[in-house]
């Protein structure tokens, strides 16, 4: 018989998305079933939050790594484009719409606008985040969604593969995991992993007019939505933070956006 917990999503204790991850990470760290675990749950979230999905909608899979995000949305029927450094795309979406694009130094507006952009775990891999969120809003049709996820640096994973060193500081915790630890990593603090806050990219995202936050969420555990109003606290105790951020006139109304309240 199954417990109020799990009525709720929850499995000991732990919301069942987060459950899956864990013990797919403890068994074979970040494996393609890793991610696929990932994307699925991402369009879930999208469909609760009401995103239109399907039915031709033009869609971004941006910085997409190997496409499992937007090639479960093209299963969905969308039009989907992907843009990354490299191809680095799956054998079964090869053949999908490519663009080489460099997030860093390339032109946004060069990719053109689009119902749905997908920007997942990408936000702490930018030098100048706050360039990238003051033109994002050109890649969307009016009242088209940004969905937008990221590892915040405060959390238990801020520092990636050699987390927890990270809360030595970004300039000694990756050095100290190198001495100790003696493993190969991936990052390197202000080389290719920044840190990344919730607050702080709250802030760039209000400076940005033309755009509105309508959903706002720890990533795996949207259950304790509750938690990005605690704003010192949110930063330690979402994994993986994720705003739903929508197109708007810059004569609309911001009552019905959370940007007032966060």
């Amino acid at each position: 018989m199954h417990g109020i917990a799990d009525r709720a999503g929850l499995t000991g204790g732990l919301p069942v998305i987060l459950h899956k991850l864990i013990l797919r990470f403890l068994k074979y760290k970040d494996d393609m079933g890793f991610y696929h675990i990932q994307a699925e749950d991402t369009v879930r979230w999208l469909d609760k939050a009401g995103v239109r999905l399907g039915r031709g909608a033009t869609t971004l899979d941006l910085g997409c790594g190997h496409g499992m995000i937007g090639g479960i949305l093209m299963g969905r029927g969308c039009r989907v484009t992907f843009a990354d450094e490299n191809n680095w795309l799956l054998d079964e979406y090869r053949g999908a719409d490519f663009r080489v694009f460099d997030i860093e130094r390339d032109d946004l507006a060069k990719l053109g606008r689009f119902d749905l952009v997908i920007c997942s775990n990408v936000l702490e891999h930018i030098s100048r985040p706050e360039r990238f969120l003051k033109s994002v809003d050109c890649l969307l049709e009016p009242g088209g969604k940004l969905y937008l996820s990221w590892t915040n640096w405060l959390s238990p994973w801020g520092g990636h593969e050699y987390s927890p060193f990270h809360y030595l500081g970004p300039r000694r915790g990756h050095l100290v995991f190198d001495r100790v630890v003696k493993r190969p990593r991936k990052h390197t603090p202000y080389e290719n992993l920044f840190p990344t806050g919730i607050g702080s990219t709250l802030r760039m995202v209000r400076d940005n007019r033309n755009l509105a936050v309508r959903e706002i969420a720890p990533r795996y555990y949207p259950e304790l939505a509750f938690i990005m109003r605690l704003p010192v606290l949110r930063e330690f105790l979402t994994w993986n933070c994720v705003l739903l951020l929508e197109r708007v006139d810059r004569r609309g109304s911001w009552a019905h956006s959370l940007r007032n309240s966060l």
